[in-house]
């Protein structure tokens, strides 16, 4: 039995960064030998277990053959007479397939049969072999590397490969959950747009997500976004949230709050009236296609029907504030509204020559929801009661004392 730290671990640990998760692979071992030592077996499709102390995954080296239509289309093979440079052809990109004999980071130690070492020098996501066409997750994976190495180039061959996936209609059979874990997984990246930019150049991106493939090429009026092309302006919204920090629920409502831009009738370009209703209707659809999540759905469609209000509201009185808020159910759910203005601050400052501007609604609206929210309801309710008000009655008087409230609050 020998035992390989492998992936991940030794790509991070001979580039410089943090090594987070270390996973290991054994090769010579059965299942039974890896029981007789302690470790739980965990793996439903292949042999994986865990260590009696640390808890880190151990599996057994395998090889694997296509079966089938998508990711899960494969039959495994485990035994113990699969060798370390099998278990490691059938991985990713090269720079992921290099093992470290007992987790020793020397060059002693390092087995590297595709050459990934030289890859990290040259700063290139290659794919090990043609094996890599059998699972078009693989795909998602190359995009988000693509997104966190950001002076990484993504080799020409690998670009084709996909393609050919692509044509094939590999990526058509990615299952929904897949999809939305690399996606979102992607979109925490360093730099998200060039996730994009990689699912683009093989055609992957117009298969999972044509809403937002076809922003490219849409003009707007220059005078508010001088980058003009729509997807260049998504992009850039894009890498703002990252390098605003913003969580995930922001940076997925940044990538679907232009869509319907995609759809503006030909003549009315480069004017998009009515987009923001026409972005919410998009954004339903995949929302129910890839299965995100309620809470970045519930976010993403405030920040769709919104956005423009938004931008607009140092124009707004102390009342069409308080008609805003109340359609951002900002009184009841301050801290998405907080994450609300986030999206549409990456949304302001992510146009050509905007990148550093103030963003000053969102402190005013802030502040206009602070006030609106510090007035107690509760005599209000009690008042309006003992007067013989009811239903509707009762909830114009608080609205009434809300709005005066944001007007004395904000500076004339």
């Amino acid at each position: 039995m020998k035992i390989y730290m492998v992936g991940g671990a030794v790509r991070d640990a001979l580039l410089g960064l943090p090594v987070q998760d270390r996973d290991w692979v054994v090769v010579g071992a059965t299942p039974e030998d890896m029981a007789a030592q302690g470790f739980r077996p965990v793996g439903r499709d292949f042999p994986v277990f865990l260590h009696p102390d640390t808890h880190e995954e151990y599996a057994l080296a395998r090889t694997e053959r296509k079966s089938g239509r998508g990711y899960r289309g494969f039959v495994v093979h485990a035994a113990p007479d699969v060798t370390l440079e099998e278990d490691l052809a059938r991985r990713d990109l090269t720079i992921n397939a290099i093992a470290a004999n007992a987790g020793e980071i020397s060059a002693e130690a390092l087995f590297d049969p595709y050459f990934g070492q030289r890859d990290l020098q040259e700063r290139v996501l290659r794919h090990v072999g043609d094996a890599f066409r059998e699972d078009p997750v693989r795909i998602l994976r190359v995009a988000r590397f693509a997104a966190r190495f950001t002076d990484f180039a993504v080799a020409p061959e690998t670009t084709q490969l996909m393609r050919e996936m692509v044509d094939a209609g590999e990526v058509d059979h990615l299952v929904p959950e897949r999809v939305w874990q690399e996606l979102a997984r992607g979109l925490m990246e360093v730099q998200p747009s060039r996730m994009f930019a990689a699912l683009r150049s093989c055609g992957a991106l117009a298969v999972l997500l044509p809403e937002v493939e076809r922003l490219w090429g849409v003009p707007q009026r220059a005078e508010y976004h001088p980058e003009v092309d729509t997807g260049v302006h998504l992009m850039m919204v894009l890498d703002m949230s990252a390098r605003l920090n913003a969580p995930l629920g922001v940076r997925f409502a940044c990538l679907t709050h232009d869509l319907g831009k995609g759809t503006t009738p030909h003549e009315l370009l480069p004017r998009h009236l009515g987009h923001e209703q026409r972005s919410a209707k998009l954004l339903r659809g995949v929302c129910e296609r890839l299965r995100v999540p309620v809470d970045c759905r519930e976010l993403a469609d405030v920040v769709a029907r919104e956005h423009g209000n938004i931008h607009r509201s140092g124009e707004l009185n102390a009342a069409a504030l308080l008609r805003l808020l109340e359609r951002c159910d900002a009184i009841r759910k301050p801290e998405r509204f907080e994450d609300v203005l986030l999206a549409c601050e990456c949304d302001a400052r992510g146009r050509l020559g905007f990148e550093e501007s103030a963003y000053p609604q969102r402190a005013r609206l802030l502040a206009a929801m602070r006030a609106a929210r510090a007035v107690d309801t509760a005599p209000l309710a009690a008042d309006a009661a003992a007067r013989g008000l009811k239903g509707p009655q009762v909830g114009e008087q608080i609205h009434a004392a809300r709005a005066q409230a944001i007007a004395a609050a904000l500076p004339d």
